[in-house]
């Protein structure tokens, strides 16, 4: 029976490129999206192409009852979850400073990105096989801390923090619990309204001097998801090309 891994926030951007990565390493594919299913499909349709196992779940991963629906109905179909890769995640496209921040943008952020991460972490230390791989997001803002991302980074050094404490508590499971922190990564959601000129001055930051493609942070957490990556624990993965 193939392995199997459930990818939140799947249908598009970075959680595609993982989806597809992941099919191609092998595994069966749950590909979870909040609303859009035409993408998901796409995607389902992608991998199905290629010769791959995959199928769509709906689900809001900010609620506690839609998460263990989605890992419910994956046992269902594919019998078992093995890997949960915590992609889903939003940032607001306006970022105030801390005092001009309002209360839905800041109840919405915590909402998704850290209950949301937190509901997929609780089901899936209860329901993943043994040998299975936890997969959190977090972002390599939470090193920069650059103004007006108060709230964000926030969410996103709660999963940090989560990550390490997961990974101590699966003691005698043989799961691993990490994060990857992407930097600037060009999607579609990330270009979206950004001037060329702030897109140049963001590929620059990196010595590296390009910006991240959905590809780079698909093969980090492909390394962490299979066997040469069984060594690794309780980390966080800054996958920034040297930005911070």
């Amino acid at each position: 029976m193939k392995q199997v891994a459930i990818v939140t926030g799947a249908s598009r951007g970075i959680g595609a490129a993982i989806a597809q990565r992941l099919a191609r390493d092998g595994l069966a594919v749950v590909i979870n999206y909040a609303g859009n299913a035409v993408e998901a499909d796409k995607v389902v349709g992608a991998i199905l192409a290629s010769g791959g196992t995959a199928i769509a779940v709906q689900a809001d991963v900010a609620s506690a009852t839609d998460v263990r629906k989605l890992f419910d109905q994956t046992v269902a179909q594919l019998g078992r979850v093995d890997v949960l890769v915590n992609n889903a995640g939003i940032m607001p496209s306006q970022l105030p400073h801390l005092s001009a921040t309002d209360d839905d943008t800041f109840d919405r952020l915590v909402a998704v990105n850290l209950k949301g991460s937190f509901n997929t972490m609780r089901e899936a230390a209860q329901k993943l096989e043994n040998g299975g791989r936890i997969i959190n997001f977090s972002s390599s803002l939470v090193g920069t801390l650059l103004p007006g991302y108060a709230a964000y980074v926030a969410t996103k050094a709660g999963v940090e923090a989560m990550t390490s404490i997961l990974s101590k508590e699966l003691r005698g499971k043989n799961i691993t619990v990490n994060a990857v922190a992407p930097g600037p990564t060009a999607t579609a959601l990330f270009l979206d309204g950004k001037t060329p000129e702030l897109i140049e001055r963001l590929a620059k930051m990196p010595p590296l001097e390009r910006l991240g493609q959905p590809e780079d942070i698909a093969n980090a957490v492909s390394f962490l998801a299979g066997a040469d990556g069984g060594w690794i624990n309780g980390q966080t993965l800054r996958a920034n090309g040297g930005m911070v």
